[in-house]
């Protein structure tokens, strides 16, 4: 008996939503699973991308291309080009979930790129509603809309009670990156 694939939402303002997609994907992997995670909107290289790579063909991660700025300090060029990437990535992920080839999809901060206008949530509502029976979904990022929240499983709204980023401690490698 092949396993219903759920949908599962990381949102909120706090820190762990990839990380917590990341071990929901390293868990799948353990168990033999197929897992795919697809990157919109990150700005540099990750520790997970780099581990993926150690993991073999069975755990992807799809980067896209890493931004040199934020969104919101974007020229209108720079805000096209970026939003061309971010429309590739999502059409690469449809595209890989109908190839029927992997148990577990992550869209990375997809809810990024549905709040700056870049992929229509209503796109995003007809991926979850299309995906095949088996494919386990997982989308991660702030802000996730109303209508994303209603058609999930699973949603975890993770909270920031504290961050040493106001302290003045960046991001350091291996922990935040």
């Amino acid at each position: 008996m092949v396993m219903k694939g759920l949908v599962h939402i990381y949102t909120g303002n706090g820190k762990g939503k990839t990380t917590a997609a990341v071990g929901l994907g390293f868990r799948a992997w353990g168990r033999g699973m197929k897992v795919l995670m697809v990157q919109f909107l990150k700005g540099m290289e990750s520790g997970e991308l780099i581990a993926a790579e150690k993991l073999g063909p069975t755990f992807t991660v799809n980067p896209g291309i890493y931004l040199k700025k934020f969104t919101w300090s974007m020229d209108d060029d720079e805000l096209k080009n970026a939003a061309d990437v971010q429309k590739q990535q999502f059409e690469y992920a449809l595209q890989e979930s109908r190839a029927n080839k992997w148990d577990l999809i992550i869209l990375d901060e997809i809810m990024a790129a549905i709040y700056t206008g870049m992929i229509p949530v209503e796109e995003v509502l007809a991926f979850i509603q299309s995906k095949p029976d088996s494919l386990e979904l997982v989308l991660t990022g702030r802000n996730a809309p109303p209508s994303l929240i209603e058609a999930a499983d699973y949603v975890s709204e993770i909270q920031e009670v504290k961050h040493p980023m106001k302290k003045g401690i960046g991001a350091r490698k291996g922990i935040e990156d």
